[in-house]
């Protein structure tokens, strides 16, 4: 049987595409195998899909001053031979990485394994992790056209992101019942992103009370944040982090205020969603959600707001213009011409592993 190595973790965003390429690859005959930290997101999310999971020793890479930059290369060196050991032991025909800091062991120790390496970097531009690992991949595929110059020309592969299959085939009536809303008011979906976001959870609970006269809220606020306060506000459901009802949501949104993390936007996209972007801010971030949300706007998918610049009032008018062109946000991502990036991706996999 071929068999293959994924990795990558830290946040939903660095997991959730690994996932949406289990169907076809186990389709396709392969045996995976999942390597991440020891008590990562990633763990939990890939524990539930049945997935022989193994958790090796990982450090970050600061670009700030931090006394943990003392230490962390030590773990990331342990995690090597960690890493070194669980490939000897499974021996993959590929690895496929979708980034964060665990998977730059993995990728290296599969380098003197020699082992094919696939890395899918999901942002504009690509982050430090990644870029520590392109030298030992084999492939490095991007979700944008404007990645292309930032990667290794002889790399580089323009494939857009996987989109889990399971989100195109939601029930929209399963999510009204589920939240307990009905058919007189449109459906507003807030994202925050896996851990939540204070600015966008204040901005929408700011307002919420007009809100309500004029949409039904589904509010993805993070752990942790949930608002007891609201909790028995008709039209308004919280949730911390959803995942087996997700498509149902999804389907049942007129509209999405989110962050601007690739693999969310791209899914965005193929769900065809008016949405308003509000990306992480250079102060907290490297800025990809900002290139990310600007690449959406200039298409013409996305609405776009700093995060400096949110306020319950500005956030409200945007809702309410981006809800009165809808059909112009739909038709745009429409026409996009977005490619099928598991069958491309499953077509360099084979070409790797050969």
């Amino acid at each position: 049987m071929k068999k293959i190595v994924m990795t990558g973790g830290g946040t939903a965003g660095h997991v959730t595409p690994n996932i949406a390429l289990f169907d076809s690859l186990q389709k396709d005959g392969y045996e995976i195998h999942y390597i991440g930290s020891y008590e990562g997101i990633e763990k939990g999310l890939i524990e539930d899909k049945k997935i022989p999971y193994y958790g090796i020793s990982s450090g970050k890479f600061r670009r700030y001053r931090s006394w943990k930059n003392l230490t962390d290369p030590f773990r990331v060196l342990h995690g090597f031979f960690q890493a070194r050991r669980l490939l000897g032991r499974i021996r993959p025909n590929v690895v496929f990485s979708k980034g964060g800091f665990v998977s730059v062991p993995v990728v290296m120790a599969a380098k003197t394994r020699h082992i094919p390496v696939i890395i899918h970097e999901s942002d504009l531009t690509p982050g430090l992790a990644n870029k520590l690992a392109m030298p030992s991949a084999t492939k490095v595929c991007c979700n944008f056209p404007e990645t292309l110059p930032y990667l290794p020309k002889e790399k580089a592969v323009l494939t857009g992101s996987p989109i889990r299959q399971e989100l195109l085939h939601g029930n929209k009536q399963a999510a009204k019942d589920f939240c307990g809303f009905t058919d007189d008011l449109p459906i507003l979906m807030v994202m925050g992103g896996s851990i939540g976001s204070v600015y966008i959870n204040n901005a929408i609970r700011g307002c919420i009370d007009t809100l309500l006269t004029k949409y039904q809220i589904i509010h993805l606020c993070g752990k942790g944040n949930i608002d007891e306060s609201l909790k028995d506000k008709k039209g308004y459901a919280q949730f911390e982090y959803i995942s087996e009802n997700l498509p149902d949501l999804f389907a049942a949104a007129d509209l999405v205020v989110a962050r601007a993390g690739a693999n969310s936007i791209c899914e965005l996209l193929a769900l065809h969603k008016p949405n308003i972007l509000i990306p992480l801010s250079r102060n907290a971030s490297r800025g990809d959600q900002i290139l990310n949300a600007n690449s959406f706007a200039k298409q013409g998918f996305s609405a776009v707001l700093e995060e400096e610049e949110v306020t319950s009032e500005k956030l409200m008018a945007t809702i309410d213009d981006v809800m009165a062109h809808r059909s112009k946000y739909i038709d745009a991502m429409k026409n996009s011409g977005q490619m099928n990036a598991i069958e491309t991706i499953m077509g360099l996999i084979e070409e790797v592993s050969r």
